[in-house]
């Protein structure tokens, strides 16, 4: 199976894009590969542009407030692990004590540093890392892998409080939801909400389907098309019966 995931707020999109980014820099940042690390750096650039686009610590921080409170009151429910729970409250009030500990702006110590700022600029100039423009550059990663992944470390490490929040945040997000299997006449299917709202939509389909949901969404329904995998032409919607597993998520 696999899953395709479409946000319905801007701010859970924001919430999946960094989950995305954080995975590829500690994926690529635990290589040793002098090209793999400049991968990692220029993610690491990638997620310092995101994170920065909105008050996002401070989301993050009232979000996870919510959820403390939600789970307080589930205290002495019987159906509910105590251990668990507790577990759970931990967790939270961890995450949320490393967050509000952090001062300034998110990743302000690398938009600080005139070295990297220098590289970060000239990414954005298709070609603009070569050995010419950037000597300074050039030399780090020449240097031992050992030591430039001690570099990167040090430069993501101020930021896994984000990632520890948010990965909470989507994982109560994700589990909040009931998956239903539901089956698509002619490539379509629409769902209408009748008032339930969702944050988040979960769409699950075998591997041997060479579909691609195409969602859109309103205030009052949920359309998806299934679409052809074609890799060379504009993506056509099948004309076929198309089974799948929806699940709308909402904190």
């Amino acid at each position: 199976m696999i899953t395709y995931e479409y946000p319905l707020s801007e701010r859970v999109r924001t919430l999946l894009r960094l989950e995305d980014l954080f995975d590829k820099v500690t994926h690529f940042a635990a290589c040793e590969h002098a090209m793999e690390h400049h991968v990692a750096l220029n993610i690491l650039f990638e997620i310092l542009e995101v994170a920065s686009r909105a008050d996002l610590k401070f989301d993050l921080v009232q979000e996870l407030e919510r959820q403390r409170q939600i789970l307080l009151s589930f205290r002495n429910n019987p159906d509910i692990s105590e251990d668990a729970l507790n577990g759970a409250l931990y967790e939270i009030e961890q995450a949320s004590t490393v967050l509000l500990s952090m001062h300034g702006k998110i990743g302000h110590y690398l938009r600080e540093n005139e070295w990297l700022m220098a590289i970060k600029n000239r990414a954005g100039i298709p070609g603009g890392v070569c050995e010419f423009d950037l000597p300074g550059y050039h030399h780090w990663l020449h240097k031992d892998s050992v030591l430039r992944r001690h570099d990167i470390d040090g430069w993501i490490k101020p930021m896994l409080a984000i990632r520890a929040a948010l990965a909470i945040v989507l994982r109560l997000l994700r589990a909040s939801g009931r998956p239903e299997r539901l089956q698509a006449s002619k490539g379509a299917y629409q769902l209408m909400l009748g008032g339930r709202n969702a944050q988040l939509v979960r769409i699950r389909l075998s591997t041997d389907d060479a579909v691609i949901p195409e969602i859109s969404a309103g205030k009052f329904a949920i359309n998806i098309r299934f679409l052809a995998a074609d890799m060379e032409q504009r993506p056509k919607q099948v004309d076929a019966e198309i089974a799948f597993e929806m699940t709308l998520c909402n904190l």
